[in-house]
């Protein structure tokens, strides 16, 4: 048949399962126009697919499909914000091929990346939330029938250009496994464990890390991190694991604070560029790291115990350069606070000229190659970017999420290696929702506290650990009235002497007494991006850059860049491939290209 030879052509790429029974399997490939899926589930009665803007139904895009008879169909749908499907007027999916036989169903097609569509999602470098669903009946003349509990939602990265895995089966790996972990009977869990890095003779580069999810735990297992730990650690810290973020978890637990890996669900593992490999065996490599693993349980299932961990494949040949570790962003700490209330606030956290000056100056004055990039918040996030100024121009951001989803977090692997240069700086900034919550968001490492962090994988190593900011604390408790606070400070958090109405209040209670409101919200966060920053430039372990301490005022930024967008026509005009094309060589400046098509 004609579709056997069109599907022999595709060669996809990326592919992953999208229900925990495997029985909803996806693949996909994408260029600069047009991206093409093929789907096979295990029923023989239609598939539906969907690009949602936040995992449910409602406003969702959706394309339903399958084989009535022997004839592949395929349409092109929305749902409303009441979760009402209806039919596109413009079906901008089209059926590459279907076929099924006595169990499952196997459907592919394809669409622009930017359909110019308002009942269609845009497809872009931000996390996507895919929502899935089947039946065993095909759809009817009345539409498709009520799928049931045949559903699902699942983050991830549809554009990630991906790391090819071109390891050796012969390769040397060590694992990092939990060893049957038994997974509270609650909706989520942070579990830590920390192990010992694979002891070599001499230097190794570690060049593909890959998850090892326990066969029917691929839902469960939600993300893994991985961070360095203090390398002067008890070797006895290693026996037993503790849930991550609690009272009672070990204080060698809070020594491990820069990220070396992340995997989330969905992904695939990260195989290091060819010319990079994260090095062990000398003196300043990881010794000890912990791994946490996030166990996400909304079915309480009771007696789930789990042995999921990752696989590090290493080689004694060595790479042309150590990969690094970066962290920027907000320094971690209670200064950083977000009012409760707020359709949106923005937080920026500023890895300072000053600092990147002293430290590149001394270390690489050529600069430095980012590769790869982890944007990091909790719950409360919504968006981060990652932007990067060379003087008075910003250019594009070295990273962007739109979408944000704290529940899949993974390094994106850069199109384009970026230089970073001394006398650059970078601004990692987020935006949060709090319109739901009645205090204080605090700064901090429990999932209800936030973060506002890009951690950059880049070589050659240097020895910078972290370059982060935080707003000065003084004018922060101008705005709500303090006038002084006790000294000499002896608690933490600190105590407020006056006005009256805060007397004895930590700085703490004092901001959650404040009577927030909409406006008041707008007018701090206006002012807190204003205020004179603390420079953190630390080196690795607990040494410091000189400049670390010393305050500075945020830079002047002159202009704004955003990453490309289209420009489209309005909804009610026609449109057409050629008109997307003109847009997208509009976009990308690829006038080569496109006058050659």
């Amino acid at each position: 048949p004609v579709f056997l030879r069109e599907e022999a052509l595709l060669g996809f790429s990326h592919s992953t399962i999208l229900d925990p029974h495997g029985k909803y399997n996806l693949k996909w490939r994408f260029d600069r126009r047009t991206i093409t899926f093929e789907i096979e589930v295990e029923t023989r009665g239609y598939i539906g697919f969907g690009l949602s803007p936040n995992g449910a139904m409602a406003s969702s895009d959706i394309v339903i499909g399958g084989v009535a008879d022997g004839t592949p169909y395929l349409q092109d749908y929305f749902a409303d914000a009441n979760r009402k499907v209806h039919r596109d007027v413009q079906q901008n999916y089209r059926l590459q091929y279907g076929r099924e036989n006595s169990t499952h169903t196997v459907l592919a097609f394809s669409r622009h990346l930017l359909t110019c569509d308002t009942s269609d999602k845009d497809i872009t470098e931000s996390t996507v939330r895919v929502i899935w669903a089947y039946h065993s009946e095909d759809v009817g003349p009345s539409g498709p029938m009520y799928h049931g509990v045949n559903r699902g939602r699942k983050s991830m990265r549809l554009l990630d250009p991906g790391s090819k895995a071109n390891v050796s089966s012969e390769m040397d790996f060590f694992n990092l496994q939990n060893i049957n972990v038994p997974v509270p009977f609650k909706d989520t869990t942070y579990w830590c464990q920390i192990f010992k890095i694979q002891e070599v003779q001499k230097k190794h580069h570690i060049i593909r890390i890959e998850p090892l999810i326990q066969r029917g735990h691929e839902n469960l297992v939600h993300h893994i991190l991985l961070y360095q730990c203090d390398s002067t650690l008890n070797e006895s810290e290693l026996k037993a694991g503790h849930e991550c973020y609690h009272p009672n978890m070990p204080d060698s637990f809070l020594t491990c604070e820069t990220i070396v890996f992340a995997w989330a669900i969905g992904g695939e593992g990260f195989t290091y560029p060819p010319h990079v490999g994260l090095s062990i065996g000398t003196s300043i490599d990881p010794v000890y790291v912990l791994m946490e693993v996030h166990y996400d349980n909304p079915a309480f299932q009771q007696g789930v115990v789990d042995s999921s961990g990752l696989r590090l494949f290493y080689t004694p040949e060595l790479r042309q350069y150590d990969a690094g570790v970066i962290e920027t962003g907000v320094w971690v700490s209670l200064y950083h606070m977000l009012p409760p209330g707020m359709q949106e606030y923005i937080s920026e956290g500023h890895c300072t000229r000053e600092c990147l000056q002293e430290s590149l100056g001394q270390e690489m004055p050529s600069g430095v190659r980012v590769f790869a990039v982890l944007m990091h918040a909790h719950l409360a996030g919504r968006a981060i970017r990652t932007r990067h100024f060379r003087g008075q121009e910003e250019l594009q951001p070295l990273s962007h999420d739109e979408e944000f989803d704290f529940n899949f977090q993974e390094f994106q692997l850069l199109k384009d290696e970026r230089l970073l240069l001394p006398g650059d700086n970078l601004i990692t900034e987020c935006k949060y929702t709090t319109k739901d919550r009645q205090n204080m968001t605090w700064g901090g490492l429990t999932t209800r506290d936030e973060m506002c962090l890009s951690y950059l994988l880049y070589y050659p190593r240097v020895n910078l650990a972290r370059c982060e900011s935080l707003p000065e604390i003084i004018g922060q408790l101008k705005f709500i009235g303090v006038k002084e606070i006790q000294v000499p400070v002896t608690t933490w958090p600190f105590m407020i002497k006056s006005p009256k109405k805060y007397s004895s209040l930590s700085f703490t209670e004092a901001m959650d007494k404040y009577r927030w409101s909409k406006n008041r919200g707008k007018s701090f966060n206006e002012m807190v991006l204003q205020l004179p920053m603390n420079v953190r430039c630390s080196k690795w372990g607990q040494d410091e850059w000189s400049i670390q301490g010393t305050i500075v005022s945020p830079p002047e930024v002159k202009s704004e860049v955003k990453p490309p967008s289209t420009m489209c026509r309005s909804a009610s005009e026609p449109h057409s491939g050629v008109v997307l094309l003109f847009t997208m060589c509009l976009t990308y400046s690829i006038v080569q290209t496109c006058l050659s098509l």
